[in-house]
């Protein structure tokens, strides 16, 4: 048996001879796995194939400890956010995403994770470093927040990405265990390539990930090519500098030959000079990597601004011209404060 008492980490083996402990047939260790790993229950009366006295006894004993929905805000363009309760009263939140097909019937459906309550990087554009640091996360708590979004959805969560509060790199281990649970086919089946982790660039998250068999997509929050102004955006990396930076991403891309995203908020008069630009094409030369270019969002009490369109379009269709694939990557829910950068636990319902 394993030393947890948190049934999610019991295996089948270990779930059989809890049946035999509690003069259960062996069958039931099935049926509530499937209803554990499969079916993504989040209470034993769910489990109605199970007796009512064994739901009792193992809501007693091995309690499921499911996040609750504190809050769930739906935007205009589909996407909906859910402030989630954790079994010790900690908030975060998960964003889902869906894209529609000509019909109007969703074709993908993507979350966006948290891997931390709150953050530690205190990066300037982000709401969640300004509320701290709390906790790492569960790789069960993070399985939970894609079992919410499909529940809600009624629909198969097709795309993840660690890209909601905290930074995955300082949860490393859970992470990474979270991950190969979503990938695994008999519990969320989603494929590798289509499961993305976010880094602001913690080397060593970077070169472990360089070591994981399995084929995660990594995405960089790179924000400026130019020392001291990545300094001011995201303080924390300032240990982290970008000529190593890049050292080690190449690296990873040498070890598993698979290309590297780079995700840039372009903020008014920060990061969008012609000077930011040249930084970001130098950077990215000799690299195998994808850019994506976001107009930061509005996030409250900042004095950061959006950089104007004809500025975005200017980046897009230089970096492009230098051979560096780019593309916009367009904001979803930030009416609702579900955006990048914007996750900070605000409520705008009843529900708390």
């Amino acid at each position: 048996m394993p030393s947890s008492t948190y049934v999610m980490d019991y295996s089948l083996t270990d779930l059989e001879h809890l049946f035999v402990q509690l003069n259960q047939p062996r069958f039931r260790a099935k049926q509530l796995h499937d209803w554990l790993h499969c079916k993504h229950a989040f209470s034993y009366e769910e489990m109605s194939n199970l007796p009512k006295q064994l739901r009792e006894i193992l809501s007693e004993q091995l309690p499921l400890n499911k996040p609750s929905v504190a809050d769930r805000q739906v935007s205009s363009d589909g996407t909906r956010k859910y402030i989630l309760r954790l079994h010790d009263g900690n908030l975060v939140e998960t964003v889902g995403l869906p894209s529609f097909d000509s019909h109007g019937e969703i074709k993908r459906l993507t979350v966006c994770f948290s891997t931390q309550v709150g953050c530690a990087m205190q990066c300037a554009f982000c709401a969640t470093g300004k509320e701290g640091f709390t906790r790492n996360i569960s790789s069960w708590e993070m399985l939970d927040q894609i079992a919410v979004v499909e529940r809600d959805f009624d629909h198969r969560v097709t795309n993840v990405v660690a890209m909601g509060q905290g930074e995955p790199f300082l949860n490393y281990d859970e992470t990474i265990s979270a991950l190969r649970k979503m990938n695994d086919e008999t519990r969320f089946n989603i494929g590798a390539r289509h499961i993305t982790v976010s880094t602001c660039g913690v080397f060593s998250g970077i070169d472990k990930l360089s070591d994981e068999p399995e084929q995660f997509t990594l995405a960089i929050s790179l924000h400026s090519a130019i020392q001291d102004i990545r300094n001011a955006l995201m303080p924390k990396m300032e240990n982290q500098p970008l000529r190593q930076l890049k050292k080690v991403l190449g690296n990873y891309i040498r070890k598993t030959n698979r290309r590297v995203t780079i995700e840039y908020l372009l903020i008014k008069d920060i990061n969008d000079q012609e000077e930011d630009l040249n930084a970001l094409i130098s950077f990215a030369n000799g690299l195998l990597c994808h850019v994506n270019l976001l107009p930061m969002n509005s996030v409250e009490g900042s004095e950061l601004q959006p950089s104007d369109s004809v500025t975005v379009d200017h980046w897009v269709q230089t970096l492009n011209s230098k051979g560096i694939e780019t593309t916009i990557r367009q904001s979803r829910g930030s009416d609702i404060s579900g955006a990048c950068g914007q996750l900070k636990n605000q409520w705008t319902s009843d529900l708390s």
